[in-house]
């Protein structure tokens, strides 16, 4: 499942290549197609983020905005790609789009992909408006047909977004996205986010933090990466109690977080390692081992990007060293999800 920086970037996306655009959105698939008659022939006004839900507020073309975020008058369009949802993009060469982002069954973390320069549906630059599209640049386009089961198709005067596999498509009012983000957890991402509600839920509660971690209600984005690469930046042994954490140790976790996902936000990748703990890589035979699934990175390739295999402490680095402290890094499931967490760095001294 994306974490909640992939989800941010993709609210920006939108914004981005769709915002103030009058759109046609239908459903190739058939399973929106009563959601997208709603929509069709509005235009997009705002795209939200809220943890790993991306909420998109369509409108009339002279709509004024009545209130902020979700409270705004708008017909909200609630996505949740889930463990196999997908968005992928095209464009006519007028505005820079990542070509997929999602899926995360094929690339654990983020999958995103930008097209080569000069390829159909392609891009040119990230900060270019649709509204300064060139009248000399390209000829009009066509679309290309939607690929595979597409419940929604948004498609505007110049670019195209297809999303297949969400857990959740559907248009709610003001009143019901707000009531989403109400039972969801602060976001580190969001400026409104309270970083004292985050405080007291882990301190209330008996669960380990391991596992609080990853309740949408008590923290909003934070998936198995982030969870267990802020847990060792903390030196806080997953399975602590929440509340038995000292409430400055919290505080400290939720002011890292802020950091390191909107690093993730801003470069779409994740990187947790400081520079100086960097360097041991992966185990050659670590490469060929039967079953591994390694985490991709869409800045994998770019020069100068920190290697996949350098960007964390202890995710899916089980049976490896610990760039500290050398101990071998330890796995266990937790609530049916992988937890890495080091022994020595991470002890837990009630025992």
């Amino acid at each position: 499942m994306p974490e909640g920086h992939t989800v941010h970037r993709l609210a920006r996306t939108f914004g981005e290549v769709f915002g103030g655009a009058t759109v046609e959105v239908s459903s190739p698939q058939g399973r929106f197609a009563a959601g997208a008659a709603l929509l069709d022939g509005l235009v997009l006004h705002s795209a939200e983020a809220v943890g790993k839900q991306m909420f998109l507020g369509f409108g009339p073309a002279d709509h004024l905005p009545t209130a902020e975020g979700l409270a705004d008058d708008l017909r909200w369009l609630r996505v949740h790609l889930g463990l196999y949802g997908s968005w992928t993009f095209a464009a006519d060469g007028s505005t820079q789009v990542a070509h997929a982002i999602g899926a995360p069954r094929k690339r654990v973390g983020e999958r995103e992909t930008v097209l080569e320069a000069g390829t159909p549906g392609n891009v040119v630059a990230p900060t270019t408006g649709l509204d300064q599209h060139d009248p000399d640049g390209p000829e009009p386009w066509d679309p290309p047909d939607p690929r595979g089961a597409v419940r929604a198709r948004i498609l505007s005067e110049h670019a195209v977004a297809d999303l297949t596999g969400p857990t959740a498509c559907e248009v709610v009012s003001p009143d019901a996205a707000l009531a989403v983000q109400r039972r969801l957890g602060p976001d580190p991402l969001r400026g409104d986010a309270d970083p004292e509600r985050f405080v007291a839920a882990v301190r209330r509660s008996r669960s380990a933090v391991g596992l609080l971690l990853m309740n949408q209600d008590v923290v909003a984005g934070v998936g198995n990466i982030y969870r267990a690469e802020v847990l060792f930046r903390a030196e806080q042994s997953p399975t602590t109690p929440g509340r038995d954490v000292p409430a400055e140790v919290l505080r400290a976790m939720w002011d890292d977080l802020v950091v390191l996902m909107a690093d993730g936000a801003a470069i779409g990748a994740i990187v947790t390692t400081r520079p100086g703990d960097r360097g041991d890589g992966a185990h050659p035979a670590d490469e060929k081992a039967p079953g591994r699934r390694r985490v991709r990175q869409n800045t994998d390739a770019e020069p100068g990007a920190v290697p996949r295999d350098e960007s964390f402490y202890v995710y899916q680095r089980d049976g490896q060293p610990c760039r500290v402290c050398r101990t071998e890094v330890a796995r266990a499931e937790m609530a049916g999800r992988n937890l890495f967490w080091c022994p020595t760095c991470q002890r837990d001294d009630r025992r």
